[in-house]
């Protein structure tokens, strides 16, 4: 009601005066005498608060360290605490500046008019009337343009008339013939128009041989051509085509029996096509850079392998020498001399047991190689060799003091078990040897194809074995190995494999240059891909080429079985000198840094860092 009757005054109630005022004032003292200030939604009173007295706010004001900050709401009949915002807007006011610290009362004035090249200023006279009226000059133009048509004076372009003809050979899927059932036509296929050949008087070069017609009878019926061009003097010794009813029937078969469907072409960018893949930089750290190189064989590096602490390397080449090298440092540690070419070697996965794995022609040497702590010294002596029979004699090797293990044929590959008690040779048969019973045996008597790698699953009692043409797993849990799947990769012959560290996937090198990898859930290098590697703990794996590259992927697998592993090309490796028919023959990963080491066939060892 105040601010009905207070609020809206102007006009006719100025005029009244002092009348007015003394309502207003009436109905200011009948509101303040009512024990309600209003009414809430639902039509109730909403009370007034009960006024205390003068010397009980006094009190209570002195008792409440923040009363400085309330003022009372007459309107809304209610005490508000001030914000610390609203006291500083009520202290510029007081100082007589603007409320907003932001706001320049003395900005500089910006002249909107261009004043320099105008001859006077603008006009404050109000709008004339003439500017909102129909001009009569327009009028009479319109009505002389209007005569001027009636009389045929102004004339305009006549419409386009439809052509009463249409072309022989053009498409006919818009005639309004065709369309007038609502229904989308699709014309007939044309038939091909008559060329060349298909000439009386064609050119030498179309006319075919003696020969190459004979050579037309060797062909299938789809591939003879069905009209032979030939020569006449004139149009009039042209004789009749023998297959032209022929034709007309089979034409006339094609459009009545054949169906013809649209094809909507769809306009995609290539570009969007393609997979979005991280940045390089999200996925570091990963090895990129040629840190150190270990020299000292003479011959190639054919296989390197890196003890589980990551501390010493050891290396096998063809000059007949192992050498172990002290990774950080560079440093050569120890050389055994084996007079004949290494073809594997491969350390126990235990640390504290180490025992490094040689293959040397048909032997399999497991060498002390006297590192470590007196303990595990102590521990690699006890592991004393026993003559046992049938399969591999456990020989003692008196010249390098170390165990021999004498196969029947040549063995070319060495692989530990996670446990390190157990370790797999192929040669070219897969046995099995435990280290701690000194025992050797065959789970596997008959092999679907020559085995040329195998390895064990990471963590369960699962073994692959690589033919040339598959990857065949076994489960070793039984008394008797049981076959569980076979992985075919589709390539021409299987080089290398690698089991992922989780053991859900598994990455297939082969001597075209392709590397497979394969979900066990679900189930390019120019040259021969030598070996394949996982990192233990990084998403990283690497692929080693005869063409002296090493290219290292980033290889995401997700604890989600419904997502695909993400597979990233990250880094191609080179440096390596190259030597005919062989590049780099072996690749590692360190066990806990993201390194990788390559052994080449230019006898050397090198580590990539990032």
């Amino acid at each position: 009601m105040r601010y009905l009757e207070g609020g809206f005054r102007g006009g006719a109630e100025e005029e009244r005066g002092e009348s007015d005022a003394g309502v207003a004032e009436e109905s200011d003292s009948s509101e303040d005498e009512e024990e309600h200030i209003g009414y809430d939604i639902a039509g109730k009173k909403i009370r007034k608060q009960a006024k205390r007295d003068k010397i009980d706010s006094f009190l209570a004001g002195v008792d409440d360290s923040k009363n400085w900050r309330k003022i009372y709401d007459e309107y809304n009949d209610e005490e508000i605490e001030l914000t610390k915002e609203e006291r500083r807007l009520i202290g510029r006011i007081l100082k007589g500046k603007t409320p907003h610290a932001d706001v320049d009362p003395y900005a500089p004035y910006v002249d909107w008019f261009e004043w320099e090249e105008k001859g006077m200023p603008l006009s404050g006279a109000p709008e004339p009337k003439r500017r909102f009226i129909p001009s009569k000059w327009e009028h009479k133009k319109v009505v002389k343009y209007v005569r001027a048509i009636r009389k045929g004076l102004i004339k305009f372009e006549k419409q386009k008339e439809k052509p009463r003809f249409y072309m022989l050979w053009g498409d006919d899927s818009s005639s309004a013939e065709n369309t007038r059932h609502g229904l989308s036509y699709i014309p007939a296929p044309k038939p091909k128009l008559p060329g060349h050949d298909e000439s009386y008087n064609p050119s030498v070069e179309y006319i075919p041989t003696q020969e190459e017609i004979n050579s037309y009878q060797l062909m299938y019926d789809e591939d003879r051509p069905k009209f032979i061009p030939r020569r006449f003097e004139s149009l009039r010794n042209v004789p009749a085509y023998e297959s032209a009813i022929r034709d007309a029937f089979e034409r006339s078969l094609d459009l009545y029996l054949c169906p013809r469907t649209r094809k909507k072409r769809i306009n995609i960018d290539p570009e969007s096509l393609k997979p979005k893949l991280p940045s390089r930089k999200d996925l570091k750290p990963y090895p990129s850079l040629c840190y150190l190189e270990y020299k000292g064989h003479t011959g190639s590096v054919k296989s390197i392998s890196v003890q589980i602490t990551g501390q010493w390397i050891a290396s096998g080449s063809t000059d007949g020498t192992v050498r172990v090298w002290d990774v950080e440092t560079g440093r050569c540690l120890k050389v055994w001399e084996f007079g004949e070419s290494i073809q594997h070697v491969a350390w126990n996965p235990l640390p504290d047991l180490p025992l490094l794995a040689v293959s040397v022609g048909q032997d399999v040497v497991l060498l002390d190689t006297g590192l470590g702590n007196a303990e595990e010294q102590f521990r690699a002596k006890r592991t004393a060799p026993c003559d046992t029979k049938p399969l591999v004699r456990w020989l003692r090797h008196d010249k390098l003091d170390a165990i021999r293990l004498e196969h029947s044929k040549a063995v070319s590959s060495v692989e530990w078990h996670f446990k390190g008690d157990y370790f797999i040779t192929v040669a070219p048969t897969i046995l099995i040897h435990r280290l701690s019973k000194k025992l050797t045996f065959n789970p596997l008597k008959k092999l679907h194809g020559l085995p040329v790698s195998s390895v064990f699953h990471p963590s369960r009692r699962i073994l692959f074995i690589a033919t040339k043409k598959n990857v065949r797993v076994y489960d070793l849990s039984m008394e008797k190995p049981k076959f569980m799947k076979k992985l075919e990769p589709s390539i021409r012959e299987i080089s290398s494999v690698a089991v992922h560290p989780g053991g859900d996937n598994v990455i297939v090198g082969s001597k075209e240059g392709k590397l497979c990898w394969f979900d066990m859930d679900l189930s390019a290098h120019p040259k021969d891909i030598t070996n394949v590697a996982f990192h233990r703990s990084y998403p990283l794996f690497a692929s080693s080429s005869d063409d002296c590259t090493a290219y290292v992927f980033h290889g995401m697998v997700y604890s989600d079985l419904n997502q695909n592993p993400l597979i990233v090309p990250l880094e191609i490796l080179r440096g390596m000198i190259r030597l005919p028919d062989s590049g780099i023959l072996d690749c590692k990963f360190h066990p806990r840094q993201p390194w990788l080491f390559t052994a080449g066939a230019d006898s050397v060892i090198k580590l990539y860092c990032h």
